[in-house]
């Protein structure tokens, strides 16, 4: 059983493990040393976690929406929404932060899942550029709002903790669908709520 809960746990392939144990070996260790013996089943379960998006369909939470707003007619944000990723060029994680925001058209959606369905596609092998846009079209597409606004800050470790090795750099990539990319006005006073 799992520790965290009362489901059954996914029995990982040996092909899997072998593989961890390769890598292991690779990197200059010993697999069979008694702190890495479970390491390669501990690596296979992280991952699972790790890419639990996979199974999921991100734009289902958008599916329930609320009409009834009391005219309620500007804009919807979700600030400083933390995310982990992981980078599908070295695998290394992409830690950051996201904000959101829609102008309504005629609904909305709870909160929470502005948030859920950032972790839906965060929870993949992932570039950030690509994260950014299918947060947003799946905004638009499911709500149909007068605009959508997502910006995402993020740290990447393939940069910070090798290659290039410099800490302490933020990514920031940017979607405005709607009035936030075609209205000025509307784009600076999203941008302005979001803290930029």
């Amino acid at each position: 059983m799992n520790e965290s809960d009362d489901t059954p746990e996914i029995p990982v392939p040996d092909h899997v493990l072998g593989a961890v144990r390769t890598l292991i070996e690779w990197a200059g260790d010993d697999p069979e040393r008694e702190g890495l013996l479970d390491t390669p089943r501990r690596v296979a379960k992280a991952w699972r976690e790790y890419a639990r998006g996979y199974g999921e369909d991100p734009g289902q939470h958008l599916k329930r929406t609320f009409e009834e707003v009391g005219g309620y007619d500007e804009i919807v944000l979700l600030r400083d929404i933390p995310f982990q990723s992981h980078c599908e060029h070295h695998m290394a994680p992409i830690i950051g932060k996201a904000h959101i925001a829609y102008l309504p058209n005629d609904k909305v959606v709870g909160i929470s899942k502005l948030a859920r369905v950032l972790h839906g596609y965060a929870r993949r092998l992932q570039v950030q550029e690509r994260l950014t846009a299918e947060v947003a079209d799946a905004i638009w597409s499911h709500l149909n709002p007068q605009g959508v606004a997502v910006v995402i800050e993020a740290s990447h470790a393939c940069m910070t903790a090798r290659g290039v090795g410099t800490p302490g750099v933020l990514m920031t990539t940017s979607r405005m669908m709607g009035v936030f990319r075609d209205d000025q006005r509307s784009r600076r006073e999203v941008l302005a709520l979001m803290g930029f």
